[in-house]
């Protein structure tokens, strides 16, 4: 049998390695200038973008370049009170020089500089020689004068007897009668004149007028003592204070006088002689008038001094807490507008500057008082540039300041 024979295998037909070299290069073209247009599409979007946020960068800048930046600061409350620290001379609640009443010479003196005194003590002795004769010859005078009222009396009394008898004339009793009555006005002026040299001779005893301590003895011994009240210049024998109760007298500025309150106001002293000590003190009253040439009005505190602790005559600091209003604010000067005849100060709200009138009160240096014009919550700028106008647009930056918001 005839086998069949199969047909040859038909070989697959390939192009040439020239072809084949000749697609691979034209795709890989194709690709590298895919990736170079990419490429440069990336670099011009990346430069369009970075110039388009730079304007808008700019764009905001100026924006807030446009707008002011200031730092405020919120009013700080007042205390219900401060305390003003003022000067004052410690002085004795009473003092009195001791003055004689009579001429003469010292004959004694028992009391000497620093001695306490009971009022009634006897302080010293004057010997007076003129003054005691005169005495004598006052009463000598007064003795002549009594005796011859009563020659005056019984002549009087028989005149007037032998009257009813018709035994005198109306003439004579009448006589008798004006004698009695002269004598009489002799006795009663010379009885005087004794009352007199008595008085003064009772002068030659000081006594002390009051409890207190003898701070001056200006004579001793022998001196010669001119009295009160002759032409002669006055001698101070003693100087004597009563210190159980000392005064202090300051001078209030007349800005703080309407806190000054008698029997309401606290006051303490304070010596440099007792460091970290205070004594309290009392103020009792004050002149109710304003000094025109200081314009302080003058007050006086008392302090008692049992001990006798305090010496009169000392440097002392006087601490008053003066009552403050409950409506009054405290600011820095730096945030003070001067225009014109008001202080004003700037206000910020929603970002707006408001220029707000406002009323001073007491000036601290550093800080002022504000009775008027201010809320607690009010914004305040510090340091406000000169062409801060109302209804300006602001930015609120930190503040400098302690206690300043934002």
């Amino acid at each position: 049998m005839t086998q069949t024979q199969l047909p040859e295998p038909i070989e697959a037909v390939t192009s040439c390695p020239l072809d084949i070299g000749r697609g691979a290069a034209s795709r890989w073209r194709r690709l590298i200038a895919a990736l170079v247009a990419l490429a440069a599409a990336g670099v011009l979007a990346v430069g369009i973008r970075s110039r388009v946020k730079a304007e808008t960068n700019l764009r905001a800048m100026s924006t807030q370049m446009a707008v002011s930046s200031v730092s405020v600061v919120t009013p700080k409350q007042t205390t219900p009170s401060q305390e003003i620290i003022l000067p004052g001379n410690i002085q004795p609640f009473v003092t009195s020089p001791i003055y004689a009443r009579t001429d003469g010479y010292l004959n004694k003196w028992f009391f000497d500089i620093g001695t306490h005194v009971k009022a009634g003590d006897l302080l010293a002795i004057i010997q007076t020689p003129e003054v005691d004769e005169q005495l004598a010859q006052a009463r000598s005078t007064l003795a002549t004068a009594q005796a011859n009222l009563q020659l005056a009396q019984i002549t009087r009394d028989r005149y007037q007897s032998l009257l009813t008898k018709h035994a005198v004339a109306q003439q004579d009793v009448d006589n008798a009668v004006g004698t009695y009555a002269a004598n009489q006005s002799i006795v009663d002026a010379d009885l005087a004149n004794v009352r007199h040299f008595e008085a003064l001779v009772s002068f030659e005893k000081v006594y002390a007028p009051f409890d207190g301590v003898i701070t001056a003895r200006n004579t001793d011994i022998g001196d010669l003592i001119n009295s009160g009240s002759s032409a002669a210049p006055k001698t101070d024998l003693f100087d004597i204070s009563q210190t159980r109760t000392l005064r202090v007298y300051i001078n209030v500025p007349e800005e703080y006088s309407q806190g000054i309150k008698p029997g309401q106001t606290s006051a303490d002293i304070t010596l440099a002689e007792f460091p970290g000590k205070k004594f309290p003190g009392k103020l009792v009253r004050t002149s109710e008038a304003i000094n025109g040439t200081t314009r302080t009005l003058l007050t006086e505190v008392d302090l008692d001094n049992p001990g006798a602790t305090l010496l009169s005559g000392s440097y002392a600091e006087v601490h008053l807490q003066i009552p403050t209003h409950s409506s009054t604010f405290l600011l820095p000067v730096s945030s003070l507008i001067f225009r014109g005849e008001k202080l004003q100060v700037g206000v910020v709200s929603n970002k707006q500057v408001t220029i707000r009138d406002v009323t001073p009160g007491h000036d601290f240096g550093d800080q002022i008082e504000v009775v008027a014009g201010l809320k607690a919550n009010d914004q305040v700028i510090t340091n406000p540039p000169d062409s801060l106008v109302s209804g300006q647009q602001v930015h609120i930056v930190q503040a400098t300041l302690p206690g300043d918001s934002r």
